[in-house]
C-alpha cells in the first residue's frame, strides 16, 4: 500500500448533493484559500451536484455546516458582453446564472474544473490565502448563444467574430449578507483591492474581509476596466463606496476587466490571482503574492495543483492499508476522503486575526464543537497531534482574551449557540 498514491482514493464529491453541505473546491489542509464555484442551489458550502446555476467562483468557504450559506465573499464571474456592449453583461447575481456541464465537474485534492454551457471553461488550485483562476473563452461568440437566448439582447447579438473576454469581481458573500464595501480599480494594471462587512452565518457579530485580485492574460492585453453597480457598468469612475441601501435594499456592485478579443483561432485564457485577508488589503496583496509569486506568466496552476496534493500525501500517509481479499477500493476511497474531510477544518487564521495578537495559533471555523469533540478531534489526536494541539491552544487563547471557550465559532465571531 505504501507505494501506491493515496490521493486516487479520495472523492471531494461525496457528500455534495441532498443535504450533505461538504466543501468539494481546492483547498490545502486546515488552509483559509477554499476555492471552488458558487451554484444557487445548495450552496451552504459553495458548490453542489444538484445540477444549479454557477453563480461566480469564490475562494472562501466552510464546509459540512448546516444553517446559512458560509462565507463565499468577494467572487469573480467570467463574462461575454454581446454586440462588446460593457451594459449588455450581466452583473447581478440573481440573473447571471450559467448552468454547468455535469460530466465536466472535476474535483481532486488540490484542484477544481468545470465547464459552462455558455463554452467557458474554469479551473482553480489555491495556496493558504490565494486562489489561482483560470478561465479558458471559446475563440467565437457563435458558441455562446444558449446563455442570452432568453436575454433582452436576443441570440443574433452574440453571432459573428470574437467577443472581448471579461472578468468581473462581485462585492457580495454567498447569502447576501454584505453591509458596507468598498473597491479600488487600478486603471492601468486592473488591480481590484477593497473589503467588505458580512454577518457570519449563525454566530453574533460581524466580520470585515478584505481582497485583492489581479487579472492578466498571455494570449491578449487588456482592454479596459471599471465599476459595476445594480446592473449597468462604466469605465468611470474607479472607485466606490457602497451601503446596505435605503430601507435594507442590496445595492450590488463591484469591478471588472476586460480583455481585447482573440484576432486567432486559439481560445483565450484569462487569470485571475486573489489573495484574501481579515487585516487589510494591502495583506490580501502580500498574502497573493507570496502563495503565488510573479507576474501572470509565472503563475502555473499546476505548480499549485502539485505542492498542495504533497501536502495531502503527507497529511494521508499516517494511515497504511493493507487489503485483504477482494476489492477493497471502495472502502479505500470512503476511508481516505473522510480522513481528508477532517482536516478541511478548522482552519489555520495565524496572523489574520484583526482582534489580538497572542502570539499563539489562532484556528476559527469550529463548526461545531458540541459534534466535534467526540467525532474528528480523537481521530486528529492519532493522526495529527501536532495540528490538533495547535487548535487546543488556539481555544485556551480564545477563551482567554473572549471569557468563555466557544461551543461554536466562525469568521472570527462567536458562536454561543448550545451552552
Amino acid at each position: 500500500m505504501s507505494s501506491m498514491d493515496l490521493l486516487q482514493y479520495v472523492d471531494p464529491l461525496i457528500g455534495s448533493y441532498n443535504g450533505g453541505n461538504v466543501f468539494v473546491g481546492a483547498t490545502r489542509p486546515y488552509s483559509l484559500a477554499k476555492a471552488v464555484a458558487d451554484v444557487n442551489g445548495e450552496n451552504t458550502a459553495g458548490f453542489a451536484t444538484d445540477g444549479s446555476q454557477v453563480t461566480g467562483f469564490s475562494l472562501v468557504h466552510d464546509s459540512g455546516t448546516g444553517g446559512n450559506p458560509s462565507l463565499g465573499n468577494f467572487p469573480v464571474f467570467p463574462e461575454l458582453c454581446p454586440e462588446e456592449d460593457i451594459n449588455n453583461c450581466v452583473y447581478s447575481k440573481t440573473a447571471r446564472g450559467v448552468n454547468y456541464v455535469n460530466s465536466s465537474v472535476s474535483a481532486r485534492p488540490g484542484h477544481f474544473a468545470l465547464d459552462l454551457t455558455n463554452g467557458i471553461h474554469a479551473e482553480m488550485a489555491v495556496g493558504q490565502r490565494a486562489a489561482l483562476y483560470s478561465f479558458t473563452f471559446p475563440n467565437s461568440a457563435a458558441t455562446n448563444q444558449a446563455k442570452y437566448s432568453n436575454s433582452s439582447a436576443g441570440p443574433a447579438a452574440v453571432n459573428g467574430s470574437n467577443i472581448s473576454p471579461l472578468v468581473l469581481l462581485d462585492l457580495t458573500d454567498l447569502y447576501d449578507t454584505r453591509q458596507n464595501a468598498t473597491i479600488s480599480v487600478d486603471p492601468d494594471t486592473g488591480r481590484m483591492t477593497g473589503n467588505g462587512t458580512f454577518l457570519p452565518s449563525f454566530g453574533s457579530g460581524y466580520y470585515v474581509m478584505h481582497f485583492c485580485a489581479d487579472f492578466g492574460s498571455t494570449d491578449t492585453s487588456m482592454r479596459d476596466n471599471g465599476l459595476h453597480v445594480n446592473y449597468r457598468a462604466g469605465i468611470q469612475p474607479k472607485d466606490i463606496f457602497v451601503t446596505r441601501g435605503i430601507n435594507a435594499f442590496y445595492v450590488q456592485a463591484g469591478g471588472w476587466v476586460r480583455f481585447n478579443a482573440s484576432t486567432s483561432a486559439d481560445d483565450t485564457t484569462v487569470l485571475v490571482r486573489q489573495g484574501i485577508s481579515y487585516i487589510s488589503a494591502e495583506q490580501a496583496c502580500a498574502n497573493a503574492e507570496v502563495d503565488i509569486p510573479g507576474v501572470v506568466g509565472d503563475w502555473n496552476m499546476q505548480t499549485l495543483v502539485n505542492d498542495t496534493q504533497d501536502e495531502w500525501r503527507q497529511k494521508l500517509s499516517t494511515v497504511s492499508i493493507t487489503p485483504g481479499n477482494g476489492t477493497a477500493s471502495n472502502l479505500l476511497t470512503l476511508l481516505y476522503s473522510a480522513m481528508y474531510r477532517t482536516m478541511i477544518q478548522p482552519q489555520n487564521y495565524t496572523g489574520e486575526n484583526p482582534l489580538w495578537d497572542s502570539g499563539v495559533p489562532y484556528f476559527d471555523s469550529f463548526y461545531c464543537i458540541w459534534d466535534t469533540f467526540r467525532t474528528p478531534f480523537p481521530f486528529l489526536t492519532i493522526i495529527d497531534p501536532e495540528g490538533l494541539a495547535q487548535m487546543v491552544r488556539s481555544l485556551i487563547d480564545i477563551q482567554q482574551h473572549v471569557g468563555w471557550l466557544p461551543d461554536c465559532r466562525m469568521s472570527l465571531c462567536k458562536g454561543f449557540t448550545q451552552g
